[in-house]
């Protein structure tokens, strides 16, 4: 079922995560993500950056492949957003609660991270089920 899927719709997608990603942790919940997180938003991170945008893309790219191959190789358009809001809402959320749940992490960095990944999979339903 593989050799269906559209490779070009899937590297899109998973790029679509970077995009969505900047957004979401940069000017719209950096801030409140860091002091949630226990970071401080103006330190240097931590290694270097190729490593951890890679291993992100990785990520990203394994998840929009599996997403692909979860909706079909034609997924409608409208369902494939439905599905891809259910997964990222039912699935990748609930099991970040039951992480952040038990490392006592607060409500608010649960919904930033799980909004997130709930528009994440909302995005790869909608490049997937327009780009066959």
């Amino acid at each position: 079922m593989h050799e269906h899927l559209n490779w070009f719709a899937i590297v899109a997608a998973a790029v679509s995560a970077f995009v969505l990603g900047g957004l979401w942790y940069g000017p719209l919940f950096k801030h409140a993500w860091c002091r949630e997180a226990g970071m401080d938003p103006d330190a240097k991170p931590k290694g270097h950056p190729a490593k951890t945008f890679g291993i992100a893309f990785l990520a990203a790219l394994i998840a929009a492949y599996g997403f692909a191959w979860f909706v079909g190789p034609a997924p409608d358009v409208h369902r494939s957003i439905h599905m891809g809001l259910f997964v990222g809402a039912m699935f990748v959320a609930m099991s970040f609660a039951i992480n952040y749940a038990f490392a006592q992490r607060s409500l608010k960095l649960w919904l930033i991270d799980a909004g997130y990944h709930t528009l994440q999979f909302g995005l790869y339903g909608l490049i997937l089920g327009l780009w066959h």
